[in-house]
């Protein structure tokens, strides 16, 4: 095979022309049979094989900085890259990640996981570059998804008016953007990405000078193709009105095509937008029929696509579904989410109310703005959205919703670690962040009876902003609702207090167990509401014992332990031994959650542990 004989780019450009075709055709049956087994992202790196390959034949990754947009797309690039003979360990404990990072290999030039950064990423590296005096292209490749996002714009129009040599690859796969029809775009789309067209444009442009714009008939001509271009083209005039040399729009599955233009947008040394269409799923006919299916799958069968598992009830779902009860009993409730509406549990509701339903796309920052204006104008808005991606809306929490006061509500879904997607996607900042914005409540159900109250506490019972924060996949054992307190006793001990919220109060319940065989009685507290904390609320469980311990699958410094410990301590209560079991100040990798809980001693096992340790080194 073509595809075990490269280790590197050089590999990629040693190949001649008439084998390439092949070797995309290996790359795709590799993706299948590998991402069939780890999961992760199928359907768009199947779309942009070629796209991959002609970036290599072309650039040279390991001078060249090539910065991707999401990471969704950067499979082929880690294959070609060296990293084929470890593909088995994608998005594993210790393994692959599922996107571009620097720690793993040269060739990726920057870390990838959240969307729309990248065109201002590749500006700053280009603007090094001229400032240091040295000499490497920079290019990045962004979807047509990401583009939804304000921050793509604020980057492209700047990088436009820089003039920096910098080329921006638009990988329009047509979820997005619509693609351009009729028989003239057909044969101009062919004769503006052949050789000649760009060799007679570089001579023609070379006749006037370094200025060419400065000659009165450069500039009449340039204006009437440009009156052309905006009849034939108008979305080309949106990247040119920014100061982008525009090329495109590219059959992105046309390999000799893409080579020429890529080798061209080298050559023009400006800003400059490659605008590639390509179709997602392309090679798989399961992940061209339903490219959304595909985009991002749990291990499933290659012959058939269907899912090995098929995952239980979620906390994503029975939101969505208490959502929909909730917006039947009151008009003024209404969804936003952020390009997710599957995703966090809101296709319900896009169905029954599709008037109340608002996608705002990749704009976490305008979904959480359009939802403080939403109520203030007497609206229940509910912002349902992943923790990672809440984070791109901190200032308009403060400045939009909270300095008002406004009911906004956020189902903040995946919320502590949820796995393979590792560092990027872990939620693991929003109970620290959350709880410092003055008037905002932060709710934590332990399970699905807990969510369906909280939300109508959240919606109906609440004043101001507030939050019901839930992890991803299905609850655990305990199943009671607790939701009507701040703080409740789950189980009565007078040698340790251990304290926690949301799904993380089975694994103190099974410590407990553990910790009883070694003769050690266990009081269990659970938190339902981790913001405001209220003196009031949980003193009465800290009279008990002198040791507490907190769990928390957040980061250590300003977590739900260290404020418990020091409103204690302002009312000279502050516990004689307190044990913090938290990711301290680490970012957690790609795992499974039971192998990262392990890993950072979150787990029944490691709660115990470190229980049994205290008083060891007390006796």
């Amino acid at each position: 095979m073509l595809l075990e004989t490269i280790d590197s780019p050089a590999g990629v450009k040693a190949l001649p022309v008439d084998q390439l075709p092949a070797l995309c055709r290996e790359l795709r049956e590799f993706l299948v049979q590998n991402v069939s087994q780890t999961g992760g992202h199928l359907a768009s790196n199947l779309g942009a094989v070629e796209l991959t390959v002609a970036i290599h034949r072309v650039f040279d990754t390991e001078q060249d900085r090539l910065v991707f947009d999401v990471g969704h797309q950067c499979y082929v690039h880690k294959i070609l890259t060296g990293r084929r003979d470890r593909f088995s360990t994608l998005r594993q404990l210790d393994g692959l990640s599922g996107f571009p990072k620097p720690r793993e290999s040269v060739h990726d030039a920057f870390i990838a996981g959240h969307a729309s950064n990248s065109v201002s990423v590749a500006l700053g590296m280009a603007r090094a570059r001229t400032l240091q005096n040295k000499n490497y292209n920079v290019l990045t490749l962004i979807g047509d998804g990401a583009l939804s996002g304000g921050l793509a714009y604020e980057g492209l129009n700047n990088a436009g008016a820089s003039g920096e040599p910098l080329v921006v690859i638009l990988n329009d796969n047509g979820m997005s953007i619509d693609r351009n029809v009729g028989a003239m775009t057909s044969h101009l789309e062919r004769l503006r990405s052949k050789p000649a067209y760009y060799h007679f444009k570089k001579w023609y442009r070379g006749l006037f000078g370094k200025r060419p714009m400065e000659n009165r008939i450069y500039r009449f001509n340039h204006q009437c193709k440009t009156a052309l271009k905006k009849a034939m083209w108008p979305g080309s005039t949106l990247f040119e009105d920014m100061g982008f040399t525009y090329l495109g729009p590219i059959d992105g599955h046309d390999l000799d095509r893409l080579c020429h233009v890529l080798e061209w947008a080298r050559e023009l040394a400006c800003p400059v937008v490659v605008h590639v269409h390509t179709v997602k799923g392309k090679g798989y006919p399961y992940a061209e029929q339903n490219p959304e299916k595909f985009h991002g799958v749990s291990p499933f069968d290659p012959e058939t696509g269907l899912a090995l598992q098929h995952g239980g009830e979620s906390f994503s779902a029975e939101f969505g579904r208490t959502l929909v009860t909730c917006g039947a009993e009151d008009s003024r409730v209404c969804a936003v989410t952020a390009a997710m509406a599957d995703g966090t549990g809101l296709s319900g509701f896009a169905k029954e109310f599709p008037e109340r339903f608002f996608d705002v796309a990749i704009a976490e920052g305008h979904g959480a703005a359009m939802a403080a204006g939403l109520a203030k104008q007497g609206m229940i808005p509910v912002f349902a959205v992943y923790s990672t991606f809440l984070q791109r809306s901190y200032d308009m929490l403060i400045h939009d919703v909270a300095l008002q006061g406004l009911h906004v509500v956020l189902g903040v879904d995946r919320a502590g670690l949820v796995g393979a997607d590792g560092e990027t996607h872990h939620g693991c900042l929003d109970p620290l962040f959350l709880s410092e914005i003055p008037g905002f409540t932060v709710l934590c159900p332990a399970n699905f009876a807990e969510l369906r109250s909280m939300i109508r506490q959240a919606l109906f019972q609440c004043g101001g902003p507030v939050a019901v924060r839930y992890p991803r996949g299905g609850e655990g054992a305990f199943r009671q609702d607790t939701s009507d307190k701040a703080a409740v006793c789950l189980r009565e001990g007078g040698d340790v207090t251990m304290l926690s919220y949301g799904i993380l109060v089975n694994h103190l319940l099974e410590a407990a167990k553990l910790l009883e065989k070694d003769g050690i009685q266990a009081q269990i507290v659970k938190l339902n509401r981790i913001s405001p904390l209220a003196y009031e609320d949980i003193s009465p469980f800290f009279a008990v014992s002198g040791t507490v311990l907190v769990l928390e699958d957040a980061f250590g410094d300003g977590c739900v332990g260290q404020r418990i410990s020091a409103l204690l301590a302002e009312h000279g209560k502050a516990p004689r031994r307190l044990i913090l079991k938290n990711l301290g100040r680490a970012f957690a990798p790609e795992g499974s959650v039971g192998q990262l809980e392990r890993r950072f001693g979150l787990d029944p096992a490691g709660v115990a542990e470190a229980v049994k340790e205290a008083f060891g080194n007390e006796r």
